[in-house]
């Protein structure tokens, strides 16, 4: 397998990290459309639930970051999401962008033909990890036919919450470095893939995943050369900020 070859990846092995982020503000339906331009055929985001239950498409579990408002996600509810901007932080040209609700989010993806890898958050202000997940199996379960779905987590208990309740769902342990007993962790969700940030990548974890069935992923680089030794060694996918470096 030649360089170029390893650096350039299909668009199934390519997710667009909370969309398109490096050129779009993140988790919008713009940085969205920019990754489905830039080739991408995945976006991973990021769910979490307003005060009144409106589960929405944010990271933080505040608004300071990424929208003109200030405060907890917990003190607002869906009537309020008239009143913020979630672009012009951005730039100018993002002024306008809404903090999406997940049920907008899902139509704009089934309309530009885009398949959703869902990270699932326990922020302090959620009632219940059971409200939250049966929140996103809920709105999933309304998604066009077309987009496919997996749920990512750092929480080994949201994961197996979203198996009991579709024991159909692709599922992913996220870790930043993948503990010991990583498989009795999987075995026990079940999961049968890790996403693992790319500096904890390893020949020998690869190996190990191999061996026990298991795809790994690797977050968030931005750097196609610093993954090209993983790919001949099965790496099966990178979630990045900017997809179009390795779709070229």
């Amino acid at each position: 397998m030649g360089l170029a070859s390893t650096l350039n990846r299909s668009p199934e092995e390519v997710q667009a990290h909370r969309g398109a982020s490096a050129i779009a503000p993140e988790n919008t339906i713009a940085a969205f459309r920019a990754a489905r331009d830039q080739g991408a055929n995945w976006v991973e985001l990021d769910v979490a639930l307003l005060g009144d239950g409106t589960l929405v498409v944010i990271h933080d579990p505040t608004l300071d970051r990424t929208t003109t408002a200030r405060g907890s996600l917990g003190d607002i509810a869906r009537a309020d999401l008239d009143n913020i901007d979630a672009g012009g932080w951005c730039g100018e040209q993002w002024k306008g962008e809404r903090l999406s609700t997940f049920d907008e989010v899902l139509a704009g993806l089934a309309e530009i033909g885009l398949s959703v890898n869902v990270e699932i958050k326990q922020h302090a202000h959620h009632k219940s990890l059971s409200q939250l997940t049966e929140t996103v199996h809920a709105a999933l379960a309304k998604r066009g036919p077309a987009t496919r779905v997996m749920i990512s987590s750092f929480d080994a208990a949201a994961l197996h919450a979203m198996h009991q309740l579709d024991p159909g769902y692709d599922l992913a342990m996220l870790w930043n470095v993948p503990p010991a007993d990583w498989w009795t962790v999987l075995d026990r969700v079940p999961a049968r893939a890790v996403h693992l940030h790319y500096r904890a990548l390893s020949f020998g974890f690869l190996d190990a995943a191999k061996k026990h069935d298991v795809l790994v992923r690797a977050w968030t680089c931005n750097d196609p050369e610093q993954m090209a030794p993983f790919w001949r060694e099965g790496l099966a996918g990178v979630i990045t900020d900017n997809p179009a470096l390795f779709l070229k």
